[in-house]
């Protein structure tokens, strides 16, 4: 090998090298990077009684996956605030199975829920509560 055939070759290794070491985004293989902006514009009015509860319970084990205000997160998971949820469709009893036991893609793009771990029946029934009156407040009676 002469000295021409080297240099490419050795830059083909460090290029290689480089891409093979360098930091790599973390995500699950085969998805894209989500941005997790909200869906949705949410109108959070004053809360009072068990709402103040249910905000508190929902930021600890909801927030994450469905945004803060129950907006959604946009490529992680719906809003709630929708009226896909008006309670004369997916009634509070849904919301306390969906938690319990998780819930199959039905509605939107993002994949199955899985249960919600840590937070019992009278926890969540406060977070629907919650989302109940930002419902409300956002016109979804």
């Amino acid at each position: 090998m002469n000295k021409k055939s080297i240099l490419p070759l050795l830059a083909l290794l460090l290029a290689a090298g480089a891409y093979w070491f360098w930091p790599q985004a973390e995500s699950p293989p085969g998805e894209q990077m989500v941005s997790g902006k909200p869906i949705v514009g949410v109108r959070v009015p004053d809360l009072t009684g068990v709402a103040v509860a249910g905000e508190q319970l929902f930021n600890k084990n909801c927030a994450a996956c469905h945004g803060a205000n129950a907006a959604g997160r946009d490529g992680v998971a719906p809003p709630l605030v929708h009226k896909i949820y008006e309670p004369n469709h997916h009634g509070d009893q849904s919301f306390i199975l969906a938690a319990q036991r998780g819930v199959r893609a039905h509605h939107w793009p993002f994949g199955n829920m899985p249960p919600v771990t840590g937070a019992s029946k009278e926890d969540v029934q406060k977070i629907v509560a919650y989302v109940r009156v930002l419902q409300r407040a956002n016109g979804i009676h």
